[in-house]
């Protein structure tokens, strides 16, 4: 498949006018375009998941991961003490499998399911409709939101946000010799998209000293929306009691590389090739993604890859319980599943798991229960 010019694609062409009418753009002005503009953007139009959307999340690989989040958040709700009433939260529901998957488990207590109401924070209007079909009878009992300012305020949050961080937009700073500059999206002589060191800078005091002897022509990526939400959810959980489990690809210190990646159709494409077209993910800090929870009033727990996460929760029993007696077929379906979801190789090691809650909290896992 060839990809089309960027000018030629309905979002880039906006973009070539935005920056010949006003300069270079931010990278994170580039990004919150492709993937949220309201009439072209990538969550607004395109069906990005599953085997033929453009990449698969670990809902769509197997069951078994919704399974075990939900049971987390059971064992996380008795906890807490057992509220008698409590928000289930999530946070860019994707297709809502994981929400499905999560409900299966809760099910089996009636305690929690009886407290739990539910509520997904989503903007796009195409993506609430196929997270209601989802849910089935479940979506006639659940809440839509646009904002994390939109939760209630009345209970204890219980947020689940897999793969969400990763889609927010971030900053990339590049090393010059006059020190880091915000890089930024502008026209080559063609009037192509290109990269370019823009205006804005980094006050390298903000920087951990590691960095300081940054080679030039390094990239720094922030994460300044993340770290703001976490700041916000953490607060908002502080005051209302309660827990947050985010999950997603990353690296657990700060530190030079850009990670900043397009996709499309389970390849990786030109990051500026096909703006509105292609997914637009960067990998999560969760460094500063902790930081900005205990700012919030809340303790970040130590870090788990997904692989630890899922095994330590009962993956391979779990597995062997659904596969027994199956065919041949199947039970290696399932052993594939479980490899895609902890093997080092695959999202074991890459996906980090990061729980958060007040100090005094003991949570299932993370505080040795």
């Amino acid at each position: 498949m060839t990809s089309p010019e960027p000018q030629t694609t309905p979002l880039g062409a906006r973009i070539r006018a935005l920056i010949e009418a006003g300069g270079p753009m931010s990278v994170f002005d580039f990004m919150g375009l492709c993937l949220t503009d309201p009439e072209h953007g990538y969550y607004m139009q395109a069906e990005p998941f599953g085997a033929d959307g453009d990449f698969i999340t670990a809902p769509e690989v197997s069951q078994f991961f919704g399974e075990l989040v939900g049971a987390w958040v059971v064992q996380t709700h008795a906890a807490l003490g057992s509220p008698q009433r409590v928000h289930l939260v999530e946070l860019g529901p994707g297709r809502g499998t994981l929400m499905a998957d999560m409900l299966r488990v809760a099910a089996l207590r009636p305690a929690f399911r009886e407290a739990a109401s539910l509520h997904l924070v989503e903007t796009s209007r195409r993506l609430r409709a196929i997270q209601r079909t989802t849910l089935g009878e479940a979506g006639d009992h659940t809440h839509w939101h646009d904002r994390i300012t939109d939760l209630p305020t009345d209970a204890p949050l219980i947020v689940v946000a897999n793969e969400f961080f990763d889609a927010l937009p971030v900053r990339q700073y590049v090393r010059t010799p006059q020190g880091w500059r915000e890089r930024a999206v502008g026209l080559d002589a063609a009037g192509s998209l290109q990269f370019v060191a823009g205006t804005g800078s980094l006050d390298p005091g903000s920087l951990p000293a590691d960095l300081a002897g940054a080679a030039e022509g390094a990239i720094l990526e922030t994460q300044p929306l993340a770290n703001a939400l976490m700041e916000e959810l953490a607060g908002r959980i502080a005051r209302q009691g309660g827990a947050l489990l985010a999950i997603d690809y990353g690296y657990a210190r700060t530190a030079t590389g850009e990670t900043l990646q397009a996709l499309r159709a389970h390849r990786h494409v030109p990051v500026l090739a096909e703006p509105g077209l292609a997914d637009l993910t960067a990998h999560v800090n969760f460094e500063a993604l902790a930081r900005a929870a205990r700012t919030g009033g809340l303790r970040p727990r130590p870090l788990l890859t997904q692989g630890d996460f899922l095994l330590r929760l009962g993956l391979l029993e779990r597995a062997g319980q659904v596969g027994a007696g199956r065919p041949q077929e199947d039970q290696e379906r399932i052993r594939g599943e479980v490899e895609r979801l902890a093997a080092p190789q695959e999202m074991g090691d890459l996906f980090k798991v990061l729980a958060v809650a007040a100090d005094d909290a003991v949570l299932p896992l993370f505080d040795g229960v």
